[in-house]
């Protein structure tokens, strides 16, 4: 066969053989489809991608159908070059199911003449590095008055049951190019507005000042922007028609011409689309366990800490009748997400809006008390007995532990072993402790047994061994109430906080600890000794070339430690591990859909709970540097180390937590205001916002906004 030069065909979009991806691309067949299920398509017609090559009937080139069927179509849609066309890509590889290719490339709108429409169609052509993918499109250039872009789902946060629509005045060019942001509509499926957007621009006058306002040309009617009511139900009748046709929500482009008429530009799947939680998903966030594990834990730490707090807590909830134990084998109160404790909100209590099972182990209000079987009563009477046995036997037993660097490899780990089960037995009766022995004034302190708190009587440790110019070695040998002030974790050593040199002892530094207090100290000294043990099991799996270096330890499991420490490998990817992983603090109130997250939005004031000290106002610090006197302090959960930094502040705002942790209980001694769980609180109060905190309603109110806060930003909680 002789060789021939390059031949151009066209298809129509309303020939069967549009619709047929591997030769018009996915955004062409895509509107081929539409048409046929009578979808608001322009006409057009599409120039394939086997272009020039032989037909699909076996009978080679398509001789002299070149620049003659190519002229003709393009001369019958454009009426003889009256009209504007525009030349639009159409690969193989755009708009699927998986990655639309939104942008990567090239189009061309207003094209008029036949040598400008040959030089835009090889515009469009060349625009793929993939030879055989890429096909073009023609349809006439619509002169719309409004358009943009409409989701059948909402791709934030997966939702199926909303459209979101962004709309621009004109055609949706620049709204689909990123020059402007439009109006954004969130409405239900059947068109009624949930919510409307408009997009704010500065504008510049004269004078050299600028205020916000809408953006110029934003519609007709200011309440709704460049489309009406019934514009945006045709749009969800749209996008559910859309979704009948392909099997699945849409992103579709559109555009609504001068005389109301609404055009189907383009479609394609959603991709990306938020995962969706199921329905019983359980309502998560850090709540009052990350005021006892606040930083992200390492697999053995986990192990070590993390579990022994699930066993207790459950053991807690079971004995006080609250859940069933099915209830508790089936999943876990508390469970580690992205390496950071979480906990089942709605078993502990502390899950905002509708009251759980368990508001009763709540202690705010302090009236609250659990009456589920005639046990609870009898162990309230002998709680704070079995709390001061407890501890006493816990100090004996660790009085009796040798230096970790004396005890061979098997009495290491069986000491290990010791504290898992001695943390379950603290936490389980700290937990029992904390809902039935709250004193009727609300402080959570006791029954009478003892006033003090274990922070209060730490920060006094921590200023007296300062005092003397002890080093944080010696002064943990000396005052060991001074691990209060400090996570756990598998180190060296811990980390002591700072103290101001005029800091007071705390009301309650001196006084006997109430059960709770008591259990909790012990939890603390349990939870160090269990890191000391580790680290020196790193040091000798180091020493004798099994890890690569001690830190390691801290990636395995405790199973694996155990069969190291016995003379077996570790596993070859534990070097890979992140160890404790490298994870953002989790949301305060959240579900997972598989290993994703999905944050709970969270309405002004939702969740916030008092947790005492009066009420102060001044202005607001976050972040990592010390807080200057007088400012209120917002955190996203209360650390222990704070504790140093409280007797300066005029309030505490804190997005998780418990009234009960130990820095509610010191704040309220030292009176200063505090409120937890108040969550988003880091971004709806800006450092410099003069805020008022009542530490006793849970209220948190702006004074004073920083200068560039706009107006209509949340300001009451």
């Amino acid at each position: 066969m002789p060789q021939s030069t390059r031949v151009f065909w066209t298809i129509q979009l309303d020939d069967a053989m549009a619709s047929a991806a591997d030769w018009t691309g996915a955004k062409a067949a895509n509107l081929a489809r539409a048409a046929r299920h009578d979808l608001p398509v322009l006409p057009g017609f599409v120039i394939p991608v086997r272009a020039g090559s032989e037909r699909s009937d076996g009978l080679g080139p398509a001789p002299g159908l070149s620049t003659r069927e190519l002229r003709q179509a393009w001369a019958k849609l454009s009426r003889g070059g009256e009209l504007p066309l525009v030349v639009r890509s159409s690969s193989t590889m755009e708009d699927g199911a998986v990655s639309s290719m939104a942008g990567r490339f090239v189009s061309v709108l207003d094209v008029t003449g036949w040598e400008p429409f040959v030089a835009a169609a090889g515009a469009v052509m060349e625009s793929s590095a993939e030879p055989g993918t890429m096909a073009v499109l023609v349809q006439p250039q619509l002169t719309a008055a409004a358009g943009g872009v409409m989701f059948g789902a909402d791709p934030v946060d997966g939702r199926t049951d909303r459209v979101i629509v962004s709309a621009v005045p004109g055609g949706p060019q620049a709204l689909v190019g990123g020059e402007v942001n439009g109006t954004r509509y969130a409405l239900t499926r059947r068109g009624r507005i949930i919510s409307v957007e408009h997009d704010i621009i500065s504008v510049e006058h004269d004078d050299g000042t600028s205020h916000d306002g809408p953006a110029p040309g934003a519609g007709v009617a200011p309440d709704e922007g460049p489309l009406t009511r019934l514009q945006l139900r045709a749009l969800a009748r749209l996008a559910a028609k859309a979704a009948a046709v392909f099997g699945g929500p849409q992103d579709v482009e559109f555009a609504f011409d001068h005389d109301g008429r609404l055009w189907l530009l383009q479609s394609r799947p959603v991709t990306a689309l938020a995962p969706v939680p199921p329905r019983r998903a359980r309502l998560l966030g850090p709540g009052p366990v990350a005021e006892t594990l606040p930083d992200p834990l390492s697999p053995l730490e986990e192990d070590l800490w993390l579990v022994p707090l699930n066993h207790g807590i459950g053991e807690a909830l079971a004995t006080a009748g609250a859940v069933s134990r099915r209830e508790l084998r089936e999943s876990p109160t508390v469970l580690a997400v992205g390496g950071r404790a979480a906990a089942d909100l709605r078993r502990l209590g502390a899950a905002p809006g509708r009251r759980s099972r368990l508001h009763l182990l709540n202690p705010m209000p302090a009236v609250r008390r659990l009456s589920v079987a005639w046990r609870v009563g009898r162990l309230r009477a002998d709680l704070p007995d079995l709390a001061a046995q407890t501890a006493a036997a816990v100090d004996a037993d660790l009085a009796a532990v040798p230096p970790p660097a004396e005890i061979g490899d098997a009495e290491l780990i069986a000491a290990l072993r010791w504290t898992r089960a001695a943390l379950a037995a603290l936490h389980g009766q700290e937990a029992l402790a904390g809902s039935l022995l709250s004193g009727e004034t609300g402080t959570g302190t006791g029954t009478g047994t003892g006033s003090g708190s274990a922070a209060a009587q730490g920060l006094a440790a921590l200023r007296r061994g300062r005092a003397r110019g002890q080093d944080d070695v010696r002064l943990l040998a000396a005052e060991p109430a001074v691990l209060v002030l400090t996570p756990p974790a598998i180190t060296p050593a811990p980390h002591l906080p700072a103290v101001p040199a005029d800091t007071l002892d705390p009301p309650g530094a001196a006084g006997a600890l109430p059960p709770r207090e008591l259990l909790r100290l012990r939890i603390r000294w349990v939870q160090e000794l269990g890191a000391r043990l580790a680290w020196t099991a790193g040091q000798r799996l180091a020493a004798a070339g099994t890890l690569p270096s001690p830190e390691l330890v801290r990636a395995l499991r405790f199973d694996e430690l155990e069969a190291a420490l016995d003379g077996g490998p570790v596993p070859a990817e534990v070097g890979r591990r992140p160890a404790p992983p490298r994870t953002a603090p989790l949301p305060a109130v959240f579900r997972l859909a598989g290993d994703r997250i999905v944050a709970e939005a969270a309405p002004t004031g939702d969740g916030a709970r008092p947790a005492g000290g009066g009420r102060g106002s001044g202005p607001v610090h976050s972040g990592p540097d010390a807080p200057p006197a007088g400012s209120v302090l917002v955190v996203d959960t209360l650390r222990p180390s704070l504790a140093a930094v409280l007797p300066k502040l005029a309030g505490l705002v804190a997005e998780t937590g418990s009234p009960l942790s130990h820095l509610a209980i010191l704040a309220r001694e030292l009176d200063v205001p505090t409120v937890v769980g108040l969550r988003g609180a880091l971004d709806r109060f800006p450092p410099g916002t003069e805020i008022l905190v009542d530490g006793d309603t849970g209220r948190v109110e702006i004074l004073a906004r920083v200068a560039d806060q706009r107006p209509g930003e949340e300001s009451v909680a």
